[in-house]
Protein backbone atom coordinates (compact mmCIF):
# COMPACT_ATOMS: atom_id res chain seq x y z
CA UNK A 1 0.00 0.00 0.00
CA UNK A 2 1.46 3.35 -1.06
CA UNK A 3 1.56 6.03 1.64
CA UNK A 4 0.76 9.34 -0.05
CA UNK A 5 0.96 12.75 1.58
CA UNK A 6 -1.68 15.33 0.64
CA UNK A 7 -0.66 18.93 1.32
CA UNK A 8 -3.69 21.15 1.98
CA UNK A 9 -3.65 24.94 2.14
CA UNK A 10 -6.85 25.70 4.05
CA UNK A 11 -10.47 25.20 3.05
CA UNK A 12 -12.15 27.03 0.17
CA UNK A 13 -10.89 27.98 -3.26
CA UNK A 14 -10.56 31.73 -2.67
CA UNK A 15 -8.27 31.49 0.37
CA UNK A 16 -7.39 27.82 0.87
CA UNK A 17 -7.54 24.42 -0.80
CA UNK A 18 -10.13 24.00 -3.56
CA UNK A 19 -12.58 21.62 -1.93
CA UNK A 20 -13.74 19.68 -5.01
CA UNK A 21 -10.10 19.14 -6.00
CA UNK A 22 -9.13 18.08 -2.48
CA UNK A 23 -12.06 15.67 -2.09
CA UNK A 24 -11.51 14.25 -5.59
CA UNK A 25 -7.89 13.61 -4.61
CA UNK A 26 -8.85 11.84 -1.38
CA UNK A 27 -11.50 9.72 -3.11
CA UNK A 28 -9.16 8.72 -5.95
CA UNK A 29 -6.37 7.78 -3.54
CA UNK A 30 -8.72 5.82 -1.31
CA UNK A 31 -10.33 4.04 -4.25
CA UNK A 32 -6.86 2.98 -5.40
CA UNK A 33 -6.04 1.57 -1.96
CA UNK A 34 -3.48 4.19 -0.91
CA UNK A 35 -2.87 5.25 2.68
CA UNK A 36 -3.53 8.99 2.90
CA UNK A 37 -1.54 11.36 5.10
CA UNK A 38 -3.11 14.83 5.13
CA UNK A 39 -0.93 17.71 6.27
CA UNK A 40 -0.85 21.50 6.27
CA UNK A 41 1.30 24.29 7.70
CA UNK A 42 0.35 25.38 11.22
CA UNK A 43 0.25 29.06 10.28
CA UNK A 44 -2.19 31.90 9.68
CA UNK A 45 -3.76 32.29 6.25
CA UNK A 46 -2.61 35.28 4.25
CA UNK A 47 -6.25 36.41 4.08
CA UNK A 48 -9.77 35.13 4.77
CA UNK A 49 -12.42 35.53 2.07
CA UNK A 50 -16.21 35.42 2.26
CA UNK A 51 -16.92 32.84 -0.44
CA UNK A 52 -20.41 34.21 -1.01
CA UNK A 53 -19.27 37.77 -1.80
CA UNK A 54 -15.68 37.07 -2.82
CA UNK A 55 -14.43 39.84 -0.52
CA UNK A 56 -11.83 39.68 2.28
CA UNK A 57 -13.34 39.63 5.77
CA UNK A 58 -10.40 40.85 7.83
CA UNK A 59 -10.59 37.71 10.01
CA UNK A 60 -7.63 35.59 11.05
CA UNK A 61 -7.78 31.83 10.44
CA UNK A 62 -5.23 29.06 10.71
CA UNK A 63 -4.33 27.00 7.62
CA UNK A 64 -4.07 23.72 9.55
CA UNK A 65 -7.33 24.27 11.44
CA UNK A 66 -9.23 25.12 8.26
CA UNK A 67 -7.71 22.22 6.30
CA UNK A 68 -8.83 19.87 9.08
CA UNK A 69 -12.42 20.50 7.89
CA UNK A 70 -11.62 18.68 4.64
CA UNK A 71 -9.56 15.95 6.29
CA UNK A 72 -12.30 15.30 8.89
CA UNK A 73 -9.77 16.12 11.59
CA UNK A 74 -7.24 13.51 10.51
CA UNK A 75 -4.41 15.86 9.65
CA UNK A 76 -0.89 16.60 10.87
CA UNK A 77 1.18 19.78 10.94
CA UNK A 78 3.45 19.72 7.90
CA UNK A 79 6.49 20.17 10.13
CA UNK A 80 5.73 16.88 11.92
CA UNK A 81 5.58 14.66 8.82
CA UNK A 82 8.79 12.84 7.90
CA UNK A 83 9.26 12.89 4.09
CA UNK A 84 11.01 9.52 4.34
CA UNK A 85 7.74 7.98 5.60
CA UNK A 86 5.94 8.87 2.36
CA UNK A 87 5.86 7.23 -1.06
CA UNK A 88 4.72 10.39 -2.82
CA UNK A 89 2.96 13.76 -2.50
CA UNK A 90 -0.20 15.23 -4.05
CA UNK A 91 -1.15 18.92 -3.77
CA UNK A 92 -4.67 20.14 -4.61
CA UNK A 93 -5.00 23.69 -5.90
CA UNK A 94 -7.04 26.66 -4.79
CA UNK A 95 -5.72 30.15 -4.05
CA UNK A 96 -4.33 28.84 -0.78
CA UNK A 97 -1.52 27.17 -2.73
CA UNK A 98 -0.62 30.56 -4.22
CA UNK A 99 -1.30 32.61 -1.06
CA UNK A 100 -0.64 30.45 2.01
CA UNK A 101 1.95 27.98 0.70
CA UNK A 102 3.68 30.58 -1.48
CA UNK A 103 3.32 34.18 -2.64
CA UNK A 104 2.78 33.25 -6.30
CA UNK A 105 -0.66 34.93 -6.47
CA UNK A 106 0.94 38.22 -5.46
CA UNK A 107 4.42 38.08 -6.99
CA UNK A 108 4.33 35.63 -9.91
CA UNK A 109 7.83 34.50 -10.94
CA UNK A 110 9.36 36.64 -8.18
CA UNK A 111 7.42 34.69 -5.54
CA UNK A 112 8.76 32.80 -2.56
CA UNK A 113 7.59 29.43 -1.27
CA UNK A 114 7.26 28.45 2.38
CA UNK A 115 10.44 26.72 3.49
CA UNK A 116 8.55 23.79 5.04
CA UNK A 117 6.65 23.18 1.79
CA UNK A 118 9.80 23.51 -0.34
CA UNK A 119 11.69 21.22 2.05
CA UNK A 120 9.02 18.53 1.82
CA UNK A 121 8.91 18.68 -1.98
CA UNK A 122 12.68 18.66 -2.37
CA UNK A 123 13.12 15.75 0.05
CA UNK A 124 10.45 13.63 -1.64
CA UNK A 125 11.86 14.46 -5.06
CA UNK A 126 15.46 13.76 -4.03
CA UNK A 127 14.35 10.32 -2.83
CA UNK A 128 13.01 9.53 -6.31
CA UNK A 129 9.37 9.62 -5.21
CA UNK A 130 6.56 11.19 -7.28
CA UNK A 131 4.88 14.55 -6.81
CA UNK A 132 1.40 15.38 -8.11
CA UNK A 133 0.20 18.98 -8.38
CA UNK A 134 -3.30 20.14 -9.33
CA UNK A 135 -4.66 23.42 -10.72
CA UNK A 136 -2.34 26.26 -9.58
CA UNK A 137 -0.27 23.96 -7.32
CA UNK A 138 2.24 23.28 -10.16
CA UNK A 139 3.51 26.77 -9.27
CA UNK A 140 4.84 25.21 -6.05
CA UNK A 141 6.71 22.62 -8.12
CA UNK A 142 8.21 25.37 -10.26
CA UNK A 143 9.21 27.40 -7.18
CA UNK A 144 10.81 24.43 -5.43
CA UNK A 145 12.23 22.49 -8.37
CA UNK A 146 12.31 24.92 -11.28
CA UNK A 147 16.09 24.67 -11.57
CA UNK A 148 15.58 21.08 -12.79
CA UNK A 149 13.31 22.17 -15.64
CA UNK A 150 10.24 20.03 -14.85
CA UNK A 151 7.49 19.69 -17.45
CA UNK A 152 4.18 20.78 -15.92
CA UNK A 153 0.74 22.06 -16.93
CA UNK A 154 -1.80 24.57 -15.72
CA UNK A 155 -4.02 23.96 -18.76
CA UNK A 156 -3.79 26.68 -21.40
CA UNK A 157 -3.53 29.95 -19.44
CA UNK A 158 -0.74 31.71 -21.34
CA UNK A 159 0.04 34.30 -18.66
CA UNK A 160 0.41 31.78 -15.84
CA UNK A 161 2.36 29.43 -18.10
CA UNK A 162 4.79 32.24 -18.91
CA UNK A 163 5.32 32.95 -15.20
CA UNK A 164 6.05 29.28 -14.53
CA UNK A 165 8.49 29.09 -17.43
CA UNK A 166 10.28 32.14 -16.02
CA UNK A 167 10.93 29.94 -12.96
CA UNK A 168 12.56 27.27 -15.14
CA UNK A 169 9.62 24.93 -15.75
CA UNK A 170 8.46 23.78 -19.18
CA UNK A 171 4.73 24.21 -19.76
CA UNK A 172 2.62 21.78 -21.74
CA UNK A 173 -0.98 22.54 -22.71
CA UNK A 174 -3.44 19.98 -21.36
CA UNK A 175 -7.25 19.58 -21.38
CA UNK A 176 -9.09 19.42 -18.08
CA UNK A 177 -9.73 15.65 -18.14
CA UNK A 178 -6.06 14.78 -18.70
CA UNK A 179 -2.77 14.95 -16.81
CA UNK A 180 0.82 15.58 -17.87
CA UNK A 181 3.55 13.25 -16.63
CA UNK A 182 7.23 14.16 -16.53
CA UNK A 183 8.41 10.57 -16.45
CA UNK A 184 12.07 11.30 -15.78
CA UNK A 185 11.40 13.67 -12.88
CA UNK A 186 8.33 11.79 -11.56
CA UNK A 187 6.16 14.90 -11.57
CA UNK A 188 2.48 14.71 -12.57
CA UNK A 189 0.25 17.77 -13.03
CA UNK A 190 -3.32 18.45 -14.17
CA UNK A 191 -5.25 21.70 -14.72
CA UNK A 192 -8.57 21.06 -12.91
CA UNK A 193 -10.23 24.41 -12.12
CA UNK A 194 -7.69 26.40 -14.10
CA UNK A 195 -10.52 25.80 -16.57
CA UNK A 196 -14.16 26.82 -16.10
CA UNK A 197 -14.94 23.13 -15.77
CA UNK A 198 -17.61 20.80 -14.40
CA UNK A 199 -16.86 18.87 -11.20
CA UNK A 200 -16.96 15.59 -13.13
CA UNK A 201 -14.29 16.88 -15.54
CA UNK A 202 -12.10 18.05 -12.67
CA UNK A 203 -12.47 14.68 -10.94
CA UNK A 204 -11.59 12.81 -14.15
CA UNK A 205 -8.31 14.69 -14.53
CA UNK A 206 -7.43 14.21 -10.87
CA UNK A 207 -8.13 10.48 -11.09
CA UNK A 208 -5.63 10.27 -13.96
CA UNK A 209 -3.09 12.24 -11.95
CA UNK A 210 -3.51 10.00 -8.91
CA UNK A 211 -3.17 6.90 -11.08
CA UNK A 212 0.10 8.20 -12.50
CA UNK A 213 1.46 9.17 -9.06
CA UNK A 214 0.71 5.68 -7.74
CA UNK A 215 2.26 4.06 -10.81
CA UNK A 216 5.45 6.07 -10.33
CA UNK A 217 5.46 5.26 -6.61
CA UNK A 218 5.77 1.52 -7.24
Amino acid sequence: MARIGVILSGSGFLDGAEITEAVSTLVALDRAGAEIVCMAPDADQRQVVDHRTGKPTGETRNVLVEAARIARGKIAPLSEVDPASLDGIVMPGGFGAALNLSSFALEGPKASIREDVAGMLRAVHAAGKPIGAICIAPALVALALGDEGPTITIGEDAGTAQALEALGAHHQTCPVERAVTDEAKKIVTCPAYMYDARPSEVAAGIEKLVGEVLRLAR
